[in-house]
């Protein structure tokens, strides 16, 4: 370990190591301001701030010895080649309009000169349409690199996950459009430089929405798994899904907001206070596998950390589970529960969905990669009780405290509106039917909504009828989840600097 203003770092967080010009690095040298000549070496390492943030700081050693000091060098060096999951190379897509815009200006003045320190050479891809990245990943040859790194928002994260897993699919002769296919797992990792309106998911595995932290992580090559759902109507794939799927109330706040993003970021304060007294609920059925293999719950309070107990014994319980029975058989003899009823929403969500202004998320303890969901619904409710309910999401009561919220940890689940089992019937008869009811609902709107949108991951899906499945661990990122809070931290590692003294 590096030893500096009596901190010790672990070889694993060093991040390069240069010979340094005396002259170009002046320090309080006192009584070595005698000596002829003095040589020196640089360590660059990972300082960690509060609230997850992490910096590079650096540390210069002197030595009077020039074969010492090349020693030190090569020595140091050595240990840093021998971190395997270290990326040499990376394919970089930067979205230019996200966000506010800036996501060039960040990859260049924050990220490439790190990347760049730390010998990570690069391919860089500016997008210049919707799907630019996803298209781009089915032409390459993406097993030339250690990762896919993508600069932007919670969309373009999106994009480059479904090009990345669909190519895996594709090479490996999987059907994506059959919904009980087993998906090969996507062993090339995914960097997140947020730099979007929304950051969700670099925010629900790293902490916080950081660049420079983002970049870090990259460069130490740390590893977080994570589930993935995938998302099918009729045999047909639509989507994949990591953070949120929502139907009613996060689904109607993002078709609207849709329409007003010339507002920007604000649109979405509108839009979810315009929904809010809307209050639109929805019939329809929903059926679910229980995850009958996870060893945690949707209410225990035990949140995911690095390291997370829960994820390794979940995933290993699933594992034994599919070699003893094979998952087709084992999801055909399982019983499905079905619920009936009117929502207000319902949320599958396969991590927390934290976010700075709701810090424990949509689910503060669902998992990064245990292999299930957490399924939330929402019933029809008063404007107030539905009010105490999203407050919730901002303090530390429990959210799921409520009469009218059932939440489940899932492995599957099916959707189905009022209105799609109602299709048997004339089109024209529903149209009355509905419309009569929903009137009498809603007398003040006279309103005619019979069926919501999906929110996936803060993109439309229009079906009314869908399958979710979650895979488990699909996909990777540069990530370590959330981390303990730094300050008290005594894990260090036993090859160190220090030592070698």
């Amino acid at each position: 370990c590096v030893h500096t203003e009596n901190c010790f770092v672990p070889i694993s967080e060093i991040i390069a190591v240069e010979e340094t010009e005396f002259n170009k690095k002046q320090r309080n040298i006192g009584r070595w301001q005698k000596m002829t000549k003095l040589h020196a070496f640089t360590v660059h390492y990972v300082k960690k701030a509060r609230n997850h943030r992490w910096r590079c700081s650096d540390a210069t050693f002197w030595c009077v010895d020039e074969h010492l000091c090349n020693q030190w060098i090569h020595v140091l060096k050595e240990l840093l080649e021998m971190q395997k999951s270290r990326p040499k190379q990376l394919l970089v897509y930067i979205n230019p309009y996200g966000g506010k815009r800036q996501g060039k200006r960040i990859y260049e003045q924050k990220v490439a000169p790190l990347f760049s320190l730390a010998s990570i050479s690069t391919d860089v891809v500016i997008t210049e349409h919707a799907n630019h990245a996803k298209d781009n990943l089915f032409e390459v040859n993406i097993y030339k690199y250690d990762g896919v790194v993508c600069v932007g928002g919670d969309g373009m994260f999106s994009e480059v996950m479904h090009g990345l897993i669909g190519r895996m699919q594709k090479d490996s002769g999987i059907d994506q459009n059959n919904p009980k296919a087993s998906l090969v797992q996507c062993n090339i990792r995914i960097g997140i430089i947020p730099a979007g309106s929304t950051d969700c998911i670099c925010y629900s595995t790293v902490g916080i929405s950081d660049p420079v932290t983002s970049a870090l992580h990259i460069i130490v090559g740390d590893c977080q798994p994570l589930d993935v759902s995938s998302v099918h109507h009729n045999n047909t794939f639509l989507k994949y899904s990591v953070s949120l799927l929502g139907y009613g109330f996060y689904g109607d706040i993002l078709k609207d907001s849709e329409k007003k993003r010339w507002m920007g970021p604000m649109r979405y304060d509108y839009s979810g206070f315009k929904t809010f007294l809307s209050h639109h609920y929805y019939e329809g059925t929903i059926a679910y596998q229980p995850a009958k293999h996870t060893h945690g719950s949707p209410r225990d309070k035990e949140s995911c950390r690095t390291g997370c107990y829960i994820c390794k014994q979940s995933e290993k319980q699933l594992a034994e589970q599919n070699k003893e029975h094979g998952l087709k058989r084992e999801e055909d003899e399982e019983e499905w529960k079905v619920i009936k009823g009117k929502f207000l929403a319902i949320n599958a969500v396969n991590m927390s969905c934290a976010c700075p202004r709701s810090p424990k998320g949509l689910s503060p303890a669902a998992h990064l990669a245990d292999g299930s969901a957490d399924l939330i619904l929402v019933r029809k409710c008063s404007r107030f009780d539905f009010l105490r309910y999203l407050v919730r999401h901002t303090n530390q009561d429990d959210q799921f405290d409520f009469p009218f919220v059932d939440v489940y940890r899932v492995k599957c689940f099916q959707f189905t509106s009022k209105l799609s089992e109602d299709n048997e019937s004339n089109v024209m008869d529903i149209g009355k039917k509905r419309f009569g009811q929903f009137c009498r609902d809603h007398p003040a709107c006279c309103c005619n909504i019979v069926s919501s949108t999906w929110n996936c991951d803060g993109e439309t899906l229009d079906s009314s009828a869908i399958e979710v499945r979650v895979h488990c661990q699909l996909m990777k990122l540069f990530a370590r989840g959330i981390e303990e809070d730094c300050k008290d931290e005594a894990a260090y590692s036993q090859s160190s600097i220090e030592q070698l003294l």
